[in-house]
């Protein structure tokens, strides 16, 4: 299956006990698929344009196969949510979560609100067009349940909140298993070769954290020098600082300062 491509469905006994939508490719050879990522357009034109080229896909399959095709293409559109304006236009009919067939007979299309899809491993290919706190739901049940590759090239491609995110990398921690740690290093090193601004970010992160270290550090021998000694708030104050002027700034009040909280100021 891919995006604005098509389902081709080779054993359909098979997705008689699948949810819904699946049963309802069973009788046919192939489905056409359009999928309706987090922000992409869904406005009549969009739809108008979706019904057009399954029409064309339809008279292509007449001009192949003549007069032995009795059938008609379907269209399952897929998206986030169903619109207000199709609702009005076309009164959609709901026969599963997430799932509305709309009329008239003779235009008819399956439209797959994936915000209201159950969190269930067949549906993942229609999850993927989830929205909002929708999509960051899929993305905390799904990770668990594939591999690190996946995860990793989901969250480039989906448009999930930066918390959810954040969370979901922490997860790739360090682990005992070398194999498992050995395959993650590749996938960094393959990425990073592949894109090089983001090489350089971390390059320019890397000696900027050696800067900061270093200015902690020399600011430190001044105290002891001097022997000032900062208390556990102020320690934490220094070790917490990632502002390189502000920490260059304390080094240079702590050559004539007082106390440690005169040159902090």
């Amino acid at each position: 299956m891919q995006s604005d491509g098509f389902l081709v469905i080779r054993r359909p006994h098979q997705l008689q006990h699948l949810a819904a939508p699946w049963p309802e490719a069973q009788p046919h050879g192939e489905v056409m698929l359009e999928l309706k990522m987090a922000g992409n357009h869904l406005d009549r034109d969009a739809v108008e344009r979706a019904l057009l080229r399954r029409q064309a896909r339809q008279v292509q399959r007449v001009e192949e196969q003549g007069a032995s095709w009795l059938g008609e293409e379907p269209l399952w559109l897929v998206a986030p949510h169903l619109p207000g304006w199709l609702q009005e236009m076309r009164r959609p009919v709901r026969f599963a979560p997430g799932c509305y067939w709309i009329e008239p007979q003779w235009q008819r299309f399956l439209w797959i609100a994936a915000n209201e899809l159950p969190l269930q491993d067949e549906l993942i290919p229609f999850l993927m067009s989830r929205s909002g706190q929708a999509l960051d739901d899929f993305g905390r049940w799904v990770a668990p349940r594939r591999p690190i590759e996946w995860v990793l090239t989901m969250l480039e491609y989906l448009p999930m909140s930066m918390p959810t995110r954040e969370e979901l990398l922490s997860r790739f921690a360090p682990v005992e298993d070398p194999e498992i740690e050995a395959r993650r290093q590749h996938i960094l090193k393959v990425l990073l070769e592949q894109d090089p601004k983001m090489q350089q970010q971390l390059i320019d992160k890397g000696l900027l954290e050696g800067r900061l270290t270093a200015t902690r550090a020399s600011l430190r021998r001044v105290f002891a020098r001097r022997q000032l000694t900062p208390s556990k708030d102020e320690s934490a104050r220094i070790e917490a600082c990632t502002d390189l002027a502000t920490l260059e700034r304390w080094h240079d009040r702590a050559v004539t300062a007082v106390s440690v909280s005169d040159a902090l100021k």
